[in-house]
């Protein structure tokens, strides 16, 4: 097999690989999108129920206080509705940062070996004195990836502190503003 022969099936290769990833980035969008679709009507409905049942119950108070008593109830209401939207809203964002990040992952992984192994297969074919080179050009390789591996895992530390942040942020928040009733 001759040089330009190879070079074409590997430029094939890659290109499929680019598609395939390409359409999953595409398919965990959408998977994302639908889920947030999904959210966002489920949150409509409940949304419009609430308000038609508080509607309802306004115009049958009979007195100030009852009508107090209502509002109070539906701000109450409103908090823990907005509380729950906001958790799956964060849920769903964060699952589909978790894909990304793995397919991310997935192919910087897939383009360093492949990159590797077309160093190897160039230094086989290359004239004498040029193996500085790929030696270099590995090294190089190496950095990057160490470089790679520690901005992965600070990406991880941080999306993991914002997380647990984000949870006892919204699980203090909802402890505080549940009714006394409720919490006794």
């Amino acid at each position: 097999m001759n040089t330009f022969t190879s070079a074409t099936g590997q430029f094939g290769d890659f290109s499929k690989a680019s598609v395939e990833a390409a359409l999953q980035f595409a398919r965990v969008g959408f998977a994302g999108a639908e889920q947030l679709l999904a959210l966002n009507l489920e949150a409509a409905k409940v949304g419009f129920a609430e308000t038609a049942k508080n509607a309802q119950a306004l115009t049958s108070a009979k007195d100030p206080q009852e009508l107090n008593s209502l509002r109070t109830s539906a701000a109450e209401s409103g908090l823990e509705f907005a509380f729950g939207y906001s958790k799956n809203f964060y849920n769903v964002a964060s699952a589909t940062q978790a894909q990304y990040s793995s397919l991310v992952e997935e192919r910087v992984g897939a383009f360093q070996k492949n990159l590797v192994e077309s160093l190897d297969k160039a230094a086989k074919s290359a004239p004498a004195g040029t193996d500085v080179f790929v030696t270099a050009m590995k090294s190089g390789l190496a950095a990057s990836t160490a470089a790679m591996d520690t901005v992965t895992k600070a990406a991880k530390q941080a999306t993991n502190f914002a997380d647990t942040a984000f949870k006892t942020a919204a699980e203090t928040t909802e402890k505080a503003t549940k009714p006394a009733s409720k919490r006794k």
